[in-house]
């Protein structure tokens, strides 16, 4: 069977009796057609069951009012924080955010760009996926503004919105050592994410010259609950077990604290100290409420959609770094 036909502009000019033109003027909300002729223009789209067409609209116009977002893992309560936040900034500019979850995977990634440039949207934020800063660069040059969210540009050619992730990772395992502990292990991978090496980077710096105190790395696959579980029943097994981990997210201290907890045979902090990062709301809700380093999560996002703004409204402004700085948040997960 054929599919209906989608009802025109042409289609609405006839039964209201005018010109495409006076329709468009209508939709347009133009103040130079009658207030009858406008009644009539919108009983007609009303019988009708007319919808306009704004993707079209916008693409003859150049440019959508869609912004398109890409984020490591939607799952991550991190990331939907900041997506709440650019949506939130794009709400009061009269934007629209579609979210794309690459799933750490660089196809996935590469496809939901691809698909945003035939969309030709508004601008693209992402927190991408190994390195393809020069993609990005040249998807700029050909128009779409890009600006890169909790990663900084390698070489300043890209608007950049993220923490201080090597000041995350001191600040949390120097907060470890000022509790006595020495046997610290860092737990998270992979590490071709950047905010991972970064944090793990700090934390490597905040041991370096501390008598005593040496720094265990437990490669996690991904930042997800059920690795962290995985590391956790690990060391639950070993005997010469560190007295502290370091996470490199929240949902990879989750389920470190699962493991812990769970195997009776561990507690938390007595035996193990643990901190993560991001500080989720999830971070308090734990058996043992969970230390955490804090980004602002809400404002990244937001503050990334802001800067994308302003970038599609004057292609020529250079390239801008923000970078906040992270907060130690501590809980029962490392207090003696």
């Amino acid at each position: 069977m054929t599919p209906p036909r989608a009802t025109s502009i042409r289609d609405v000019a006839e039964r209201a009796g005018v010109s495409v033109g006076t329709v468009s003027n209508v939709l347009n909300g133009s103040t130079g057609v009658s207030p009858a002729t406008v009644e009539r223009v919108r009983a007609a789209i009303d019988e009708l069951g007319y919808v306009r067409n704004e993707a079209a609209r916008q693409l003859r116009a150049g440019r959508s009012s869609t912004v398109g977002l890409v984020v490591l893992d939607v799952r991550n309560p991190f990331f939907t924080d900041v997506a709440r936040g650019a949506e939130d900034e794009a709400a009061a500019h009269g934007l629209s955010v579609i979210l794309g979850n690459s799933d750490e995977s660089a196809a996935r990634e590469s496809s939901y760009l691809d698909l945003f440039e035939e969309q030709r949207v508004h601008g693209v934020l992402i927190s991408p996926y190994g390195d393809i800063e020069s993609r990005l660069v040249a998807l700029r040059g050909r128009g779409t503004p890009v600006v890169l969210v909790d990663r900084e540009s390698r070489d300043a050619a890209l608007s950049s919105v993220s923490v201080d992730d090597v000041a995350g990772g001191r600040l949390a395992v120097e907060h470890l050592l000022a509790t006595g502990r020495r046997r610290i292990a860092f737990a998270g991978g992979p590490f071709d994410i950047r905010q991972v090496s970064d944090r793990l980077e700090g934390a490597r710096a905040a041991v370096a010259g501390v008598p005593g105190a040496g720094l265990e790395v437990l490669e996690a696959q991904a930042l997800t609950v059920l690795e962290g579980r995985r590391l956790g029943e690990q060391l639950v097994a070993r005997a010469d077990r560190p007295d502290a981990v370091f996470a490199a997210n929240d949902l990879v201290a989750v389920g470190l604290l699962q493991a812990l907890v769970m195997s009776g045979a561990l507690r938390v902090p007595e035996d193990v100290a643990l901190i993560g990062f991001d500080d989720i709301d999830f971070a308090t809700a734990t058996v043992v409420p969970l230390s955490s380093i804090r980004q602002p999560r809400h404002e990244i996002g937001a503050t990334a959609l802001r800067i994308l703004r302003e970038e599609a409204a004057d292609p020529a402004l250079p390239p801008r770094r923000i970078v906040f700085q992270p907060e130690l948040v501590v809980r029962a997960s490392t207090a003696r």
